[in-house]
């Protein structure tokens, strides 16, 4: 097979306070982020949010230490995975590819290509597909490849999702475990699985099998868990003004404190490494949330990190990738079926739709508009005296 490389992907994020800003710039800028139906807006939109959100942001990473822990643990990571597949007699180089900030995608692949690897597997540490994780990621991929004849030499192979994995289950079901047997009455413990959420428009406009995988990795889960415990499954992370996800987590949080749940255990179910989602929207936002409704036994399930049984599972993923036959990255879209990849499909008259899909994009930058002049006091309503 020659020189065997493994790509791992991630979202990134900032090192220091003052990568804060380029960091959510970069994300912003992403049109699998944002879907806009003119790609002229996105860098000037993307400036915008970056810009009034960029002092929260910084405020919250204080909390945490000032930076994102997420490349040191991806880099752990990375480095329990070569160990591991050594031991199973299969030499790899692994390579750490961020999307929003260093290591960027693009050095991880200037790298692999000075190493001269042969056989390349490109495996995202999100256990869920959604187009706006491993599926931005395989577009940007799908592009170098496609722009670099070199890069047309390696072969590769693609993991597009790895939700039911048996190793990674069993992970998830050990560290769950490991709360609950803290607990006084760990059958009466309320399991609070929280994912990542995305607006309902990918679901429903777009095909994102994202919510589907999700539903079936906490019911995988918890059958491997194998507990008589209830269980509720949230949508954390929301931004803007549309509809995502639901329930979302506060409101699920406060409407569990109503019923009189006591003992809640938080599962971040769609992140495999602390960052700030955990660290300070779990730990510190939802805490608060929690014991204000009554909730004063909080804990929060632990990510995988480099837990034995998960670098085990990632090892698995590997080997079982190379065996398969090569997918191309143009084909992942095909295989998640319906997905609309971005830019999205063209306006079309009538009652159609995409006709109304269109429209609601329309509205939503006119809303857009509205907030920017409403907030820098300058535009055309002011012009004419509206406001």
């Amino acid at each position: 097979m020659g020189r065997v490389g493994v790509l791992l992907l991630n979202l990134g994020g900032p090192d220091k306070l003052e990568d804060v800003g380029p960091f959510l710039y970069n994300l912003f800028s992403d049109p699998e982020i944002i879907r806009l139906p003119f790609t002229w807006l996105q860098k000037p939109l993307a400036w915008f949010i970056s810009s009034r959100r960029v002092k929260k942001s910084q405020e919250n990473y204080k909390q945490i230490g000032g930076g994102s822990p997420l490349r040191r643990i991806t880099e752990e990571q990375g480095e329990a995975l070569r160990q591991q597949l050594a031991a199973l007699g299969q030499e790899a180089k692994i390579y750490v590819g961020m999307r929003y900030w260093h290591p960027y995608t693009e050095e991880a692949i200037a790298l692999l290509k000075t190493d001269n690897i042969e056989h390349l597997v490109i495996l995202p540490l999100y256990p869920q597909f959604s187009i706006s994780t491993s599926g931005s990621s395989f577009r940007l991929l799908d592009r170098l490849w496609q722009e670099d004849p070199k890069l047309q030499t390696i072969e590769y192979s693609v993991i597009p999702s790895w939700h039911k994995q048996p190793s990674y289950l069993q992970a998830m079901a050990q560290l769950i475990n490991g709360e609950l047997d803290k607990l006084p009455n760990p059958v009466e413990a309320h399991i609070f699985f929280s994912a990542h959420g995305v607006p309902k428009s990918y679901v429903q406009e777009a095909g994102d099998p994202y919510q589907k995988e999700i539903e079936e990795c906490t019911a995988a889960i918890m059958q491997t868990l194998n507990r008589p415990n209830a269980h509720t499954l949230a949508y954390q992370s929301r931004v803007g003004p549309v509809e995502w996800l639901q329930p979302y987590t506060e409101d699920a949080i406060q409407e569990l404190g109503a019923k009189g749940v006591k003992d809640l255990v938080v599962v971040p179910i769609s992140f495999v490494s602390e960052h700030i989602e955990t660290l300070q929207e779990i730990d510190m936002e939802y805490r608060e949330i929690a014991e204000e409704a009554g909730i004063h036994n909080f804990c929060r399930v632990p990510a995988p990190n480099t837990h034995p049984v998960f670098i085990q599972a990632l090892a698995e993923l590997v080997q079982d990738a190379l065996k398969s036959p090569s997918l191309k990255l143009s084909q992942v879209y095909q295989i998640k079926k319906i997905i609309k990849m971005y830019p999205q499909e063209n306006w079309q008259w009538g009652m159609t739709t995409s006709a109304e899909v269109w429209n609601g994009r329309i509205a939503m930058l006119g809303f857009i508009a509205l907030m920017i002049e409403i907030i820098t006091r300058h535009g055309l309503l002011h012009a004419i005296g509206l406001l």
